[in-house]
């Protein structure tokens, strides 16, 4: 077990965020720096707005989130993903919210008991920090800023996953959707797995979405006990989604799924027939 765990950090700390040495072609967006009480920093924001957005005042978007959501992290690929699915009729006009990073294994990780855990960067244990700059902070802000509605979602990949099972199981009500793909569940000696069970029991009436995907180099044993915890317990208002993917690898997993992640989880919505 203790050789499995040092692998996966070895995947993560090598993986870490979608960097490129040269700039990543991506569709129109603003950028706004945040100040933030619960960092106690400020931190830069990327939002891009879907087409007819500026001329089409009465109309209202749902909003998806991303941490590593920089200019030079997982924002380009994401964005131009969702632009051109938008613009082809596949997904829904949806509002994409950039999160870029400052301290990212400290923000999206919460405590761990664990040594090797502690040694991925100077400072880890910060999600809960992070969790109430987006809550209290950017949500409100995006909500007077922007014309949206009340649909949320949340994606992310590796560490950035965690953050989003972490935040699903501590604050399941924060986001209608939650992507989570190969989220690092190893962290804090599986426990997210470990709880998931006395978690999801205490939320009967819980009413979300969760989907959660595997790479073949990483944590396909954690995300399976984690989905037979929800096939066995999962209340019927959770709608949820294991996909495990052999065939991919923690470093292509995000650029691979997401297209067909987010046109699912925004969906067109079917024309009514004509009388």
């Amino acid at each position: 077990m203790r050789c499995v765990r040092l692998f996966l950090l070895a995947v993560v700390l090598v993986s870490g965020v979608g960097h490129t040495t040269e700039a990543e072609p991506m569709p129109p967006h603003v950028t706004f720096t945040l100040p933030s009480k619960a960092l106690r920093e400020a931190r830069r924001i990327n939002v891009y707005t879907p087409p007819g957005y500026g001329t089409a005042k009465s109309l209202r978007y749902p909003v998806l989130y991303m941490p590593d959501g920089g200019e030079q992290e997982d924002f380009p690929h994401v964005a131009t993903t969702v632009d051109t699915a938008i613009r082809s009729g596949e997904m829904r006009p949806v509002i994409l919210v950039g999160i870029e990073n400052t301290e990212r294994r400290r923000d999206m990780t919460g405590p761990t008991q664990v040594a090797s855990d502690k040694e991925i960067a100077p400072r880890v244990g910060g999600s809960a920090a992070f969790r109430a700059f987006l809550r209290d902070e950017l949500m409100p802000h995006v909500r007077r800023k922007y014309r949206v509605t009340d649909e949320t979602a949340i994606i992310g990949e590796s560490l950035a996953g965690l953050f989003i099972v972490e935040t699903f199981f501590l604050q399941p009500g924060m986001f209608g959707t939650s992507i989570a793909l190969s989220p690092s569940l190893w962290w804090n000696d599986d426990e997210w797995v470990r709880r998931a069970d006395d978690r999801i029991k205490a939320r009967p009436g819980l009413k979300a979405t969760l989907y959660l995907a595997s790479a073949g180099d990483d944590v396909a044993e954690q995300a399976g006990q984690l989905a037979e915890v929800l096939r066995a317990k999962a209340p019927v208002g959770l709608k949820w989604k294991y996909e495990p993917c052999p065939d991919l690898r923690h470093a292509n997993i995000y650029r691979s799924l997401e297209a067909k992640v987010l046109r699912e989880a925004f969906a067109p919505v079917p024309q009514r027939a004509g009388p």
